[in-house]
């Protein structure tokens, strides 16, 4: 490796400032110099807002993919004989799809190393749902990821000091000078620590709209395309998925309500919606893990999966083995009798039927109510959240109480409840919301463009 002082860190800038493109080795260096602290925050700062403003080449992203890829270790799982399939999602109000499909799909004989992050603005985080679970620790050494992975074929952590380091600083850079809406970063973040896992294919869950990260769905199809396209440079099978988050996605939003919710799921008993975004995701990943020949009996094995109890067999032992207390999930009521509540009435002037449910404001809510981070310092309060008890196209109840509010301490819920009675928008009449699934981004075309 090169040390920094033999090539000019502010030629690099000047470059870039001047709407060049970067070499590969240009990029490599830049990045392993700022890894091991030769480059300072103030000049990688000034790169990211020169690439931010100015864009860069797909050579540049695949460049700076690699060498973020590199900057620590590469997982080898190949003594495990089964195909690794891991999958991610860009993030949306009451996604908690990661938890029930993680066990199915391992359940079904695909191995799932799934190395998830926290929540940070209006959307959760998996590892925050997952540590809502009295006990659960979603850190373990590489070595106890592994053991983990061959003896029960799953796991479910937060990343390690030793992948993709450059990645953790460059994000802490992002956040602060403004850089992070940028797709190419967006994408070299994401995909450098899902390659570094060591696995032979991952599906991707896009989303759009209000209760997303990246509203506009022009911008989401053009992420998915990214994605996809740098898989396939990295010898990656990666299919994307594009999915509607303008309203939550089920009716519980929050940390350990999302659990709750999941393990609904996980009996069969789950929202509709939820049900559906699962399945979907599910099935591409037992494709690409070789267990079932179409979608079509991916899905057929998922329902099998559920329905013969052996998913959520294997997420109670997910959650034993990584210090968890199985009792919450056999009995959710054990959590949910910790919580104080407090419903939310439709106003007596609103119209009959509920027409939206706006994503955005619900997970804002979520962070006046201590259930999410406004910074990356902030505590969370697990038990947090809120149940809907109507959706898009519902009838107001003869009682009017729409939702429920719940949470460790009252102290909250006032201001919560006035933010959060904004999310809903009411009409005479108003129809069913249709399918999540939008569209399917795969070897270069859109299955519905």
């Amino acid at each position: 490796m090169r040390s920094a002082n033999r090539f000019n860190v502010i030629d690099l800038i000047i470059k870039k400032r001047e709407k060049g493109a970067l070499t590969d080795q240009e990029i490599t260096d830049l990045i392993e110099g700022y890894t091991i602290g030769d480059i300072p925050d103030y000049q990688i700062s000034a790169f990211l807002m020169a690439s931010y403003l100015n864009g860069m080449t797909d050579a540049e992203m695949m460049a700076l993919t690699e060498a973020m890829l590199n900057s620590g270790d590469v997982l080898d799982l190949s003594d495990i004989n089964k195909k690794k399939v891991d999958k991610h999602s860009t993030g949306g109000v009451g996604d908690k799809s990661s938890l029930p499909l993680a066990a199915i799909v391992a359940s079904c004989g695909v191995c799932v190393p799934m190395i998830s992050g926290r929540g940070l603005g209006h959307t959760g985080g998996t590892l925050d749902k997952l540590e809502s679970i009295p006990g659960f620790s979603s850190q373990m050494t590489l070595a106890g990821y592994h053991r983990q992975l061959a003896e029960i074929g799953v796991v479910m952590m937060g990343q390690t000091r030793q992948i993709a380091p450059a990645d953790r600083k460059m994000y802490a850079l992002r956040d602060v000078t403004g850089t992070v809406e940028f797709i190419p970063f967006i994408a070299a973040s994401i995909m450098s620590k899902k390659l570094a896992e060591g696995i032979d294919a991952l599906v991707l869950d896009v989303k759009f709209g209000s209760g997303a990260f990246m509203e506009a769905e022009a911008d989401a199809r053009k992420m998915a395309e990214t994605f996809v396209r740098i898989g396939d440079r990295f010898d990656t099978r990666t299919v994307a998925l594009l999915t509607d988050m303008d309203q939550p996605l089920g009716r519980k939003v929050g940390n350990w309500p999302e659990v709750a919710e999941s393990i609904e799921c996980l009996r069969g008993e789950g929202p509709e919606d939820v049900t559906e975004v699962i399945s979907a995701l599910s099935a591409e990943m037992l494709v690409m893990g070789g267990v079932a020949e179409s979608l079509e009996e991916g899905a057929e094995q998922v329902q099998d999966s559920i329905g013969s109890g052996r998913a959520f067999e294997l997420f109670k032992e997910i959650v034993t083995r990584q210090g968890g207390d199985a009792r919450v999930i056999e009995d959710p009521e054990l959590m949910e009798l910790k919580a104080r509540t407090m419903n939310v009435v439709a106003p007596e002037d609103a119209a009959s039927t509920i027409a939206r449910i706006d994503g955005r404001v619900v997970g804002r809510s979520m962070n006046v109510l201590g259930a999410q981070r406004m910074t990356k310092e902030d505590d969370v309060d697990p038990l947090a959240g809120v149940t809907l008890l109507v959706a898009q196209g519902d009838e107001i109840p003869e009682d009017r109480v729409i939702a429920r509010l719940q949470a460790s301490t009252d102290e909250h819920f006032e201001a919560t409840e006035q933010l959060f009675s904004t999310a809903f928008e009411y009409s005479e009449s108003a129809s069913a919301p249709s399918s999540r699934i939008v569209d399917r981004y795969s070897n270069g075309s859109w299955m519905n463009p």
